[in-house]
């Protein structure tokens, strides 16, 4: 019987291995053979087949029945194209979120959104940084941020539906929203507004604005927010620091769409 841990060694030596198998599809021929890649790995055949059969089954190789040769599927493909995609969200949002830092003084984040929650793919910080957010890639629940109702609020209706469905919202603070009616309220004044607001929802004591960042056809892909502590609002200047978000965002939505081919801005709600 296989201890627990000898259970975990095999399953990262199996991972570790498919990983160096992809990975000699980068040279010579798009095509490769069982032999081929059992000779360049130093692996069995069989371990090679079972590898390339479980690779096939999650469609990132495909196997040429009348050749008996293997290739990289559309999946990789895909895989790449998001890579290329996050990259020049990288290359677009840097100089922008620098200036909107410098010019605030306040803590900059550009998010994504994962099923429920979202990722923080880029930050500056501001003169008092935020602990909730000190790291690149922190997941939080999606309906406790302003970029995260930015992003849920213009999910198309039936994708948020389906995504809000039964939802039980998680208790990040005692002022989160986690009413789903309300929520839902949240959001539509989120998406008629243009951007959205989070006041001690995700950490108490903070408050942020967030906006959205689109890309070359006017989907929403990403979010831009501002975050700065409760003692530093003013609150006459929140309409002052949406304004700037809003297009901080679009400045981001431009630069981003002009490494991937044009941009243009959705037309305005009826």
């Amino acid at each position: 019987m296989t201890a627990p841990g000898g259970k975990r060694s095999e399953t990262m030596k199996s991972v570790r291995n498919a990983a160096r198998l992809l990975k000699e599809f980068r040279t010579g021929g798009p095509e490769r053979g069982v032999s081929e890649l059992s000779r360049r790995l130093g692996l069995g055949k069989s371990t090679v087949h079972r590898l390339l059969r479980t690779l096939v089954q999650e469609r990132l190789v495909e196997h040429d029945q009348t050749t008996g040769t293997y290739r990289l599927s559309i999946t990789v493909y895909e895989l790449g194209l998001a890579m290329a995609a996050q990259l020049q969200l990288h290359e677009a949002a840097a100089p922008v979120i620098e200036e909107l830092r410098t010019r605030t003084g306040h803590t900059v984040h550009v998010a994504v959104l994962d099923g429920h929650e979202v990722i923080y793919v880029e930050r500056r910080a501001g003169q008092q940084a935020l602990r909730m957010f000190a790291d690149i890639a922190r997941r939080l629940p999606a309906h406790a941020t302003s970029s995260g109702k930015v992003l849920l609020a213009h999910l198309p209706a039936d994708t948020l539906d389906r995504l809000l469905d039964g939802l039980r919202p998680a208790v990040v603070t005692e002022y989160t929203i986690t009413d789903p009616k309300r929520l839902r309220a949240e959001l539509a004044q989120v998406r008629a507004r243009g951007w959205a607001t989070n006041v001690n929802e995700s950490e108490v004591g903070y408050a942020s604005i967030g906006a959205p960042i689109r890309d070359a056809v006017g989907d929403v892909v990403a979010a831009i927010s501002l975050a700065w502590p409760l003692e530093q609002l003013d609150r006459a200047r929140v309409g002052q620091h949406a304004a700037l978000v809003v297009a901080a965002g679009k400045a981001v939505s431009r630069r981003h769409a002009s490494l991937r081919g044009g941009w243009r801005l959705p037309a305005p709600p009826r």
